[in-house]
């Protein structure tokens, strides 16, 4: 009985190698390009297609070579041919040549002149959204106009480049850039000014108050702080108690109004960074 079982199973063996010569299947086939597959024999035959995307089922004469047509091999992958009564091959389907770049930038609002805050992600596509796996050359670009932008190629990796870029020293609307060849896809990444930087104000007698006023207030980059920019001016006059004005940037500029107290120790602040101090005397 074993000897028996195993001559059937070199004869099946023999028999689906038979069967698959019956098929010749494409050895470069490309996705959403037409492709063919010869047959040998004679007679009537069913094939049958699957692969990803694709379910098909054909009547023909053996010895015909069956076309498959571009929306047959749409996807990148494996696909299996086959005849009915046994017998079945394998191939595979590659993605076709760069033509969409699924591109996300993310933040979409930066400070100027911070390292690594802006990421780019790249997806590389063919025509019919299959990704690229093979390696392919993206080239990141980000910048303002009026100045030059910093360019960076990167090769794909399984059909996907990413990149983290510093911010400019500029503020505005920076056009970041993904491109492989003439095919590209841009986002926009509001830069704005960073922290201030560099804080002075004046002070100047007012009756029985003291005006205070900032200098035009810039970060470390030369870039003004948006309106709204909260400034913090306090008056400390020792046992004589504390004044506290909180306001905000308008036009470049903060002002404000506190008691004038003789000897009292004016200071200016935004957030975390400290401006000049005055040491009130009382005079004009």
């Amino acid at each position: 009985m074993k000897i028996l079982g195993l001559f059937l199973a070199i004869i099946l063996t023999f028999a689906s190698a038979a069967f698959a010569q019956d098929l010749q299947v494409p050895q470069n086939a490309v996705a959403g390009e037409g492709a063919s597959i010869s047959t040998s024999g004679s007679g009537s035959a069913t094939f049958y297609l699957t692969g990803p995307g694709t379910s098909l089922k054909r009547d023909f004469k053996r010895g015909e070579t069956i076309s498959l047509s571009a929306d047959d091999l749409a996807y990148a992958g494996r696909y299996t041919a086959a005849l009915d009564g046994g017998g079945a091959q394998s191939f595979f389907v590659t993605a076709a040549k760069p033509a969409k770049l699924n591109f996300m930038a993310r933040p979409s609002r930066v400070p100027v002149a911070h390292p690594d805050v802006i990421s780019g992600v790249v997806f590389v596509l063919d025509r019919n959204d299959n990704l690229i796996t093979t390696p392919t050359t993206v080239n990141f670009q980000l910048g303002i106009a009026g100045s030059a932008p910093t360019t960076r190629p990167l090769q794909s990796k399984n059909g996907i480049a990413w990149i983290k870029a510093g911010s400019g020293n500029r503020e505005g609307a920076a056009q970041f850039t993904a491109s492989v060849g003439d095919i590209s896809a841009k986002r926009v990444v509001q830069q704005v000014a960073s922290d201030p930087c560099n804080l002075r104000m004046k002070a100047q007698a007012d009756g029985k108050n003291i005006q205070l006023q900032t200098e035009p207030i810039k970060d470390c980059s030369g870039n003004a702080v948006p309106d709204g920019t909260i400034v913090t001016f306090s008056e400390s006059a020792g046992g004589r108690g504390r004044s506290t004005v909180d306001a905000r940037v308008k036009h470049g500029v903060a002002r404000a109004t506190l008691p004038s107290v003789p000897g009292a120790t004016l200071t200016v602040a935004s957030g975390v960074v400290l401006g000049n101090e005055i040491r009130w005397s009382g005079g004009q």
